[in-house]
């Protein structure tokens, strides 16, 4: 049996991060883990800085940049849809202008390579001879044939909480061959980030493996209510979400976002399509995933 309409506060938290409390006592006894850690950002890349979070990356990308305050950053998407996070825009914001069509105005381009898919003209991109931010905070483990997602742009950047039981550390690529910005991450917290993200890295291969495996299984339960995959997944892709497309099934997604959070669900709608999300990460069993059904289903039922 599962618990319908709990008590606010009694809710369970399932999050788009895999992370979860128990880590907090865990993640204290990691320690050991930096080299391979290391040794996985060396073999990637020359260029690497831990910051605190993804948002510290790109104020230092934008920075780095040299943008003005009349400039415009173009962001692009792989879907092409109009939804952005405003984690992206409220830091592009404190430095320039944005917008979604690149034209005779973009100083630079921002690719917001999408819940684990990639942006599918990165050629055609540095063809333009615009300075690139590509953002992987989604797109961790996630590549494409050429293998040089995290290279095309001058600067990429990515997010550990979206992928490890962590809450903090984000990472930035400096693919220009020039100094940037010192982040104003802690030694105490560098770390940390190494130790932990450095002890997942190591099982990386079961990781991935653990991931898809939820995300299969997800998708074959929401088919049977009429839901479909939004996005195809190459095999060198991870996904970061389960999105799905509606079908028209609900009638009001922001109520159905509403509804999964007063049952502990992180989800939301993606804007501008007949879509939503919920979490999709290699640390859901069976049972979780049959909960956010029974849940979903709730709401069919009863709205």
């Amino acid at each position: 049996m599962f618990v319908l309409n709990p008590d606010p506060y009694l809710l369970p938290s399932y999050r788009i991060s895999p992370f979860q409390t128990k880590d907090i006592a865990f993640n204290q006894t990691l320690q050991g883990y930096e080299p391979h850690f290391e040794a996985y950002c060396n073999e990637k890349h020359k260029d690497w800085h831990i910051t605190n979070n993804g948002r510290e990356a790109i104020a230092i990308a934008l920075k780095a940049l040299n943008v003005k305050k009349e400039d415009t950053v173009t962001i692009l998407t792989t879907s092409g849809n109009r939804y952005i996070s405003s984690c992206v825009t409220s830091e592009i914001e404190k430095v320039c202008n944005w917008n979604r069509t690149l034209g005779s105005e973009s100083k630079a381009v921002f690719v917001n390579h999408e819940f684990g898919t990639i942006y599918p003209e990165m050629n055609k991109l540095t063809a333009t001879g615009l300075p690139i931010v590509e953002d992987c905070c989604t797109t961790f483990f996630s590549q494409d044939k050429s293998r040089a997602v995290g290279k095309y742009g001058a600067f990429s950047i990515y997010s550990f909480p979206k992928f490890f039981p962590i809450q903090v550390g984000g990472l930035l690529v400096n693919n220009t061959g020039k100094a940037v910005s010192t982040p104003t991450t802690s030694a105490e917290l560098i770390q940390y980030v190494k130790n932990v993200v450095g002890y997942y890295i190591k099982q990386v291969d079961k990781l991935l493996q653990d991931r898809r495996s939820v995300y299969n299984e997800s998708l074959a339960v929401f088919k049977a209510l009429g839901f479909t995959p939004f996005f195809s997944y190459e095999n060198n892709q991870s996904p970061s979400v389960l999105m799905l497309k509606n079908n028209q099934q609900i009638k009001d997604l922001p109520k159905l976002k509403e509804h999964l959070w007063q049952h502990g669900i992180q989800a939301s709608v993606f804007y501008g399509e007949d879509a939503f999300f919920l979490p999709s990460h290699q640390r859901l069993k069976t049972i979780d995933i049959e909960y956010f059904k029974k849940v979903i289903s709730n709401f069919k039922e009863t709205s």
